[in-house]
């Protein structure tokens, strides 16, 4: 079956199935251009998010090393969260990169966006450079929030992804369009 092939799916109905604080799981009926097939689907909707990629002077990329309760473990990966309503990517990035490393920088750019996971996540997740980033403040994190700053030089990233210490999807979706953009 070729793309131009493929049938669109109406939405023919959504209601919130559940407010679970940070995402709503959003129930949707569906129908299928072609047969007109009808299904449920589950989405959950959510903000979009930012990942920073915080390069130094010295050419070493800011990341952080922080508990994540869904794997159970510690993940390194490029500090980011939350884009706030009416907030541009841009600026939520700056805010991540100085509340969670106390690190501000020269440029900022966008350098890219994925979608996490588009069969059931809304949203986007959007890739900030910053250039020539400094420490400039001490962390200001969240309730529940408790990161190290980890200064890795970026020709050892292809090694630490490799070796699996940075196994984080959307950390190496980040790391796959900065060396892109710097052309590694």
């Amino acid at each position: 079956m070729n793309a131009q092939d493929l049938s669109s799916w109406t939405r023919m109905k959504d209601d919130l199935h559940a407010d679970c604080r940070i995402f709503e799981v959003r129930k949707s009926r569906f129908k299928r251009s072609s047969d007109q097939k009808e299904g449920d689907f589950f989405v959950l909707d959510t903000n979009d998010w930012v990942n920073v990629l915080a390069v130094t002077k010295k050419k070493e990329l800011v990341l952080v090393r922080q508990y994540r309760f869904g794997t159970e473990k510690f993940s390194l990966e490029p500090p980011g969260g939350v884009i706030e309503k009416g907030e541009s990517p841009i600026l939520a990035g700056e805010r991540e990169l100085q509340e969670e490393t106390g690190y501000t920088g020269k440029r900022a750019e966008l350098i890219g966006s994925v979608f996490p996971n588009p069969a059931i996540l809304s949203n986007q997740c959007h890739f900030l450079l910053v250039e020539e980033v400094e420490k400039t403040s001490e962390t200001t994190f969240d309730i529940h929030e408790e990161l190290e700053t980890v200064l890795v030089p970026l020709e050892e990233l292809k090694i630490l992804v490799k070796e699996e210490k940075i196994a984080h999807s959307l950390a190496l979706n980040g790391i796959f369009k900065l060396l892109l953009h710097l052309g590694s």
